[in-house]
């Protein structure tokens, strides 16, 4: 996909995003502190079905769940080496469950470190996104990012091949969890080159209004509001409930559309249940 069939996706329509990966693996059985990515090739029946769910409902992208499957964060889980072959089997799982009836997102993330180097950053996810372009992937999303740098090395790594969206983690301010805020980081990143901005994971889409209408202010490229289905309490059992039902979900994320945002979907504690809603409230009949 180039980066203008991607401007022309987003001229067409509000485009609509997937749900909640992790969450929804937890529930299916996921255990704990295993390597997600690795689990997934194991078990790629539960990614299948959330997936094809996902399009069923109306997702015209879905994310591969390739999340963390660079050489730093593989590190912890001693399979740092094993980055091409795991980018490969994960895109090809999320090929086989929506077919070409959706696009494929290669996902890239943050490492969590703040102590590395830009050439450490710029490497790592350069061999990940080497290997996205290899498995097929139409498009690439740097997703959950914690500050402005790795989104930045995410670009320089992709050296324009594919469509990039960038949406970053913050608090109910804007402020961002490395320094900084999200108004300054989108603007960098759109004279980066992104294709879209914007934010996801966070809180609930209720608490973040304020935010995307600055943002809208900001820039002129697509924006993206990915949130959580609220603020989660933590049950009996140490797992995260989130507040927010799908059709509340789905009412904020119209609003969302009516002040700015152009590519929307769901985080943490969605399913595909709230993209189905999500549809509706936008007057999606297909």
């Amino acid at each position: 996909m180039t980066k203008q069939e991607f401007q022309n996706l987003v001229k067409q329509d509000i485009v609509i995003l997937d749900g909640a990966t992790g969450s929804n693996l937890m529930k299916a059985g996921m255990p704990r502190g295993v390597c997600t990515e690795q689990w997934i090739c194991d078990n790629p029946e539960a990614i299948t079905r959330l997936q094809k769910a996902y399009q069923e409902a109306g997702s015209q992208i879905v994310y591969a769940p390739t999340f963390s499957a660079n050489a730093i964060s593989l590190q912890n889980h001693g399979l740092e080496k094993h980055v091409r072959d795991l980018n490969l089997r994960l895109v090809d799982i999320s090929r086989q469950a929506v077919g070409d009836s959706c696009l494929i997102a290669g996902d890239l993330t943050t490492t969590g470190k703040q102590e590395l180097t830009y050439e450490e950053l710029l490497g790592a996810y350069r061999e990940q996104i080497e290997a996205l372009m290899e498995a097929g992937a139409d498009l690439l999303v740097a997703e959950t990012m914690l500050g402005v740098t790795e989104p930045m090395a995410v670009l320089d790594a992709a050296a324009g091949e594919l469509p990039v969206m960038c949406t970053l983690t913050v608090e109910s301010d804007g402020s961002l969890f490395f320094g900084g805020n999200i108004y300054e980081a989108v603007e960098t990143l759109e004279e980066m080159g992104a294709a879209a901005v914007g934010i996801n994971c966070s809180t609930g889409p209720d608490q973040l209004f304020s935010v995307v209408e600055n943002m809208r202010k900001r820039v002129q490229i697509p924006l993206i509001v990915k949130p959580n289905a609220g603020m989660p309490v933590i049950d009996e059992n140490g797992c995260p409930v989130y507040s927010m039902g799908a059709e509340e979900f789905a009412g904020h994320m119209k609003r969302m559309t009516e002040i700015g945002a152009n590519i929307v979907g769901g985080c943490c504690g969605t399913t595909p249940e709230y993209i189905r809603q999500v549809k509706e409230a936008l007057g999606r009949q297909r």
